[in-house]
């Protein structure tokens, strides 16, 4: 097809079919463009149907549907940006519906992915420089380590910032807007005032403050919360001012509101669990370490964290030592040990660079940042199972009065604060079962992820058919069944689209169960957010649509639970979601099961089984790789 200009194609969809006027409301499915037209006369359905990127066009449901494919996503997005026609709809859900967990996971995971690299980079550089300063390689006090230490901590400092512009793109917000309203957060100004011993108001009403610096989830509520405002700004405001009055008004709102309520919540939260722990330091030491242990990085994670500073310095200076901080650094060591795990059973190359240089920040630093966002949060169990190595260890490590002396990072290099109070020989002993219990967790029972190079195609004609010792296998991959049933004749299916074979080869199943299993081993490449609908990509480049049902776009979600997001790897047999089947007939559609190749034209032979009972995993469909594979002889 050729590459596809979507911007010029929702912008020629939209021309002719009458212009934005003439359409009452547009949505999508997986592969079609679904509008509501007022007066169908208008459109040019022909015209249409020429335009580059379109795979046909029909009329079905009261409704003009533009058959695209998989990109339909893409068209959709950009017809937003040309029109209010799609509302305030997302194109794509990326997280699984009543999974609050894991939702959230997705998120944060996606907000931090675009300064992954960066992040990484800047904590080896803090590892690097704070090995340099144990050494008296440099001097903590020069002009020098100022300079080297500003562009290793920047990042960390104005994390707000970087994170303003991958959540704007996340929440669909304005940018500028986005990064005016965490720039206000680390003002020099309000950063004084988090500091300050006075009491701060705002017309009158009080303010409790905390630094913002370094924090992660103040903006992104922060910009969640925006794009509801703009949105409604945006419709109610005249065209004359909106372009300069929705971002004065969002400013106006947004930094008050988030000063005024994200601050005291999380300040009251931290102020709260700090209080708790300490009592509880008083008369069970262990378990206060083992909460201390286990959840420090979730308490960063939420920006609680800046709870426990201001009692930990108090406690410096007061009395010389923090108990708080004993427990921390099996904490921190548990994370890294854990990503250190990562970094040795991935098979994916990128993953496996992140981990590498996170791990040495994490250990030496105590800069888990990249570590956390980067691998062992969207990966979960090395996470959980640094929680769990934490816990033990900051256990062991409090139960023997470990404290540190002097505020530093909880890191290898920060040792030398833990020795002069406590018993120094439990705080090594803590930390070294919690690294051993992290890094063998991970180890044995981690995820075990696939490697991320696609696989390139081979030009046969370039390749001497006479090699000694090799020879060119043709290579087939099996697509299984996705879901129990009796199988169908792609031609036999009730979609004129589908049954056509412009989507591609495949085949129908009138499901027996409600349950939707993977046909391939590959990635997610389209999850829809009402579940009825997946797209897959394979390692070798097959593309795989699993559609449940015709026309169930329309039951917008009901019934159906998705249980995979975009961008996750999935195996032969995982599940993808389930379906009420007896909600489906309720509602009147059909609940054919549709899989298909969808970029069929670019394979070799395709032969889906057309008929009989076919078992959940059966074999489904054979695919013939056009090029093959180089194999030993």
């Amino acid at each position: 097809m050729g590459t596809v200009n979507y911007a010029t194609l929702a912008r020629d969809i939209l021309d002719k079919v009458g212009g934005e006027s003439n359409v009452a409301s547009a949505t999508h499915c997986a592969t079609r463009l679904r509008l509501k037209l007022k007066d169908e006369s208008k459109a040019d359905k022909a015209a249409v149907e020429k335009l580059p990127g379109v795979i046909t066009v029909m009329r079905a449901g009261g409704q003009f549907q533009v058959v695209i494919g998989n990109n339909v996503p893409k068209v959709y997005a950009e017809l937003g940006l040309i029109s209010k026609l799609t509302g305030d709809a997302a194109p794509e859900d990326t997280g699984p519906k009543g999974n609050i967990l894991n939702q959230f996971i997705s998120l944060i995971s996606a907000i931090f992915l675009p300064v992954l690299w960066t992040l990484a980079g800047a904590g080896l550089f803090k590892a690097f420089l704070a090995l340099a300063t144990n050494f008296s390689w440099l001097n903590a006090e020069g002009t020098t380590y100022t300079i080297l230490n500003a562009a290793a901590d920047g990042l960390f400092y104005f994390l707000p910032l970087f994170l303003a512009v991958t959540a704007s793109k996340r929440f669909k917000t304005n940018m500028f807007t986005s990064m005016a309203i965490a720039a206000a957060l680390v003002y020099p100004a309000i950063v004084a005032l988090g500091a300050a011993t006075g009491p701060v108001t705002f017309f009158g009403m009080p303010v409790v403050m905390m630094s913002y610096t370094s924090s992660v989830i103040p903006i992104i509520v922060a910009v969640w919360l925006q794009s509801y405002l703009e949105r409604g700004l945006n419709k109610v405001l005249p065209d004359a001012i909106r372009n300069f009055t929705t971002p004065l008004l969002v400013l106006l709102v947004m930094v008050p509101v988030v000063l005024m309520t994200v601050g005291p919540v999380t300040t009251f939260a931290a102020q709260g669990i700090s209080s708790g722990v300490n009592a509880i330091f008083g008369f069970a030491p262990w378990l206060a370490g083992a909460i201390m242990g286990g959840f420090w990085q979730v308490f960063v994670l939420f920006g609680l964290h800046w709870g426990f500073v201001p009692i930990m310095i108090n406690d410096l200076t007061n009395q010389g030592y923090s108990l708080l901080s004993g427990p921390l650094v099996a904490a921190v060591l548990a994370q890294a040990a854990a990503t250190l795990a990562v970094a040795i059973t991935t098979r994916s190359a990128k993953r496996r660079e992140v981990a590498a240089a996170s791990t040495l920040s994490g250990f030496l630093a105590g800069v888990t940042e990249p570590a956390i966002y980067g691998v062992n949060l969207p990966l979960k169990k090395p996470f959980y199972f640094g929680i769990a190595g934490g816990a033990v260890g900051g256990a062991i490590a409090a139960a023997g009065g470990s404290a540190a002396n002097a505020f530093v990072f909880p890191s290898l290099l920060g040792l030398p604060a833990y020795m002069s109070i406590g018993n120094f020989t439990l705080q090594l002993i803590g930390t070294g079962v919690a690294i051993a219990i992290a890094f063998l967790l991970t180890l044995f029972f981690g995820p075990r992820e696939q490697a991320d190079v696609e696989a390139e195609s081979i030009d046969t004609t370039e390749i001497p058919q006479d090699i000694p010792g090799l020879s060119l296998a043709p290579h087939v991959i099996t697509l299984s069944t996705p879901v129990a049933g009796t199988a169908v004749p792609l031609e036999g299916v009730k979609d004129k689209v589908f049954a056509s074979g412009a989507m591609g080869k495949g085949l129908g199943i009138v499901p027996s169960d409600g349950r939707i299993v993977s046909p391939v081993s590959g990635t997610v490449v389209v999850a829809m957010k009402t579940g009825h609908a997946f797209g897959l990509k394979t390692d070798e480049g097959v593309e795989v649509l699993v559609h449940i049902g015709i026309d169930t776009v329309q039951m917008k979600g009901e019934g159906f639970t998705s249980a995979v997001v975009r961008g996750q790897h999935v195996e032969r047999g995982d599940l993808l979601g389930t379906v009420d089947l007896a909600a489906v007939e309720r509602a009147g559609f059909d609940p054919t099961v549709i899989t298909l190749v969808t970029n069929s034209a670019d394979l070799g032979q395709i032969d889906p089984a057309t008929h009989g009972t076919l078992a959940l995993g059966d074999p489904a469909m054979t695919v013939h790789l056009s090029q093959g594979v180089l194999t030993n002889a």
